[in-house]
């Protein structure tokens, strides 16, 4: 189940609303604006958001079937990271009603996920499921660097 969640979240929901409003609502906004959009809103936003529900909630998912940690001492850190996951997912769904707030959810979920990536990546033994977070992190991180980029480049 939280692979299906990943992949509509992370690939399948930002790119099904991309062309939905190209092809749908005739947007002729251009692309890059469009993968600011969706991808902050599902991935930054909603992913994020879900993501800090679970953690802040029932904590021993992420640590036990994610990082492999079965000792209880670790759940108040990994609520801590549902509350600042919590925060940043508000801000990427905010960002479907105030589009000026796309850059600032891109710096800020961009880097979480950039950061999440390298710590994931430098870890030499994974378990399935954070390995599908090292790739679907990865994914989003190297999108919102590209919108950022094609952002300050225009």
């Amino acid at each position: 189940m939280y692979t299906l969640i990943v992949i509509l979240l992370m690939f399948v929901l930002p790119i099904i609303s991309i062309l939905v409003e190209i092809f749908l609502f005739k947007t002729a906004s251009g692309i890059i604006p469009l993968i600011g959009k969706w991808f902050v809103f599902w991935a930054g936003g909603i992913r994020l958001f879900t993501a800090g529900l679970r953690q802040a909630i029932t904590p021993q998912f992420t640590a036990e079937a994610i990082f492999g940690i079965k000792s209880s001492e670790a759940l108040i850190i990994v609520q801590e990271l549902g509350f600042a996951n919590l925060s940043i997912g508000t801000l990427g769904i905010a960002t479907i009603f105030k589009s000026a707030w796309v850059m600032p959810a891109v710096i800020a979920g961009g880097l979480f996920y950039g950061f999440a990536s390298i710590r994931h990546l430098i870890k030499k033994e994974k378990n399935y499921l954070e390995n599908v977070a090292t790739i679907s992190d990865l994914f989003i991180f190297i999108v919102m660097l590209a919108y950022f980029i094609g952002t300050i480049v225009q």
